[in-house]
């Protein structure tokens, strides 16, 4: 871990080399290419995934300290990854998790209810289970979104964790401190999760932003790595929610 120091704002963390970053959720998208940039950088990576066969592909590119293959919502096996972690961190980042969007009519209870728990109780485990494996001053660091924002037919679940996970992520800050807690919330970002999602629709939705984006390009991947790298390194942000997606939001529907 970094111990240069950098005055009297604190230790000079303006680059991620000798840190240790763990990213659950690391086999593709914006997970992958967070630890890429963190391994540009001289970090140390440990990968977390669902599928085998991809955490393997993108170990190959990236060389991690150490993988494992599992689901994140699996909060016992959460709980056994941290408890034989290799030493400690100084980042968690959780990428892992897709939205959930249905009507309510058609909608399954049981299927609403499982995105509740899941959702919230990765957050909490991550907290619960993490919390003693990261340095001081490193970061516990969420993905989100912005979508729920916006009342719409099929938001409900949506929504109402959009509105939850900020508050849970400022009262983690403050149960967590000295590490430090922050969210992202993203829009649409062009990942392999958003061409599943929206299948033959996809190229339509690019050719719709890139025309009516305030910054006239599609947020991608990098982008949101490269915010959660900053979020990484200033350790002066904790318990806030960073909004990404490009003037999504300032759009009349």
């Amino acid at each position: 871990m970094s111990t240069a120091s950098g005055g009297a704002g604190g230790p000079d963390r303006s680059s991620l080399a000798d840190q240790t970053v763990v990213v659950i959720g690391a086999s593709a998208g914006i997970g992958f290419e967070t630890a890429r940039q963190v391994r540009a950088e001289g970090g140390r990576v440990v990968l977390v995934g669902r599928d085998p066969e991809r955490l393997r592909k993108a170990s190959l590119e990236l060389d991690p300290v150490a993988t494992a293959a599992f689901d994140a919502t699996d909060t016992d096996r959460l709980k056994q990854f941290f408890d034989e972690l290799p030493g400690p961190a100084d980042h968690v980042m959780v990428t892992a998790g897709a939205p959930f969007y249905m009507p309510l009519e058609g909608m399954d209870l049981a299927d609403a209810r499982r995105e509740f728990d899941d959702r919230l109780a990765v957050t909490l485990a991550v907290a619960l289970y993490g919390r003693d494996k990261v340095r001081p001053g490193g970061t516990l660091l969420f993905v989100g979104g912005t979508g729920g924002r916006r009342p719409a037919v099929g938001m409900a679940v949506v929504s109402a964790l959009t509105a939850a996970q900020p508050a849970l992520v400022a009262n983690l800050a403050l149960e967590l401190a000295p590490v430090r807690v922050n969210l992202i919330a993203a829009g649409f970002v062009d990942t392999p999760l958003s061409g599943r999602l929206l299948g033959d629709r996809l190229d339509a939705r690019r050719e719709e932003l890139r025309a009516t984006l305030p910054i006239r390009r599609v947020v991608g991947p990098a982008d949101v790595a490269a915010l959660a790298l900053h979020i990484m390194r200033n350790d002066a942000l904790t318990g806030a929610t960073y909004d990404i997606d490009g003037g999504q939001q300032l759009l009349p529907r």
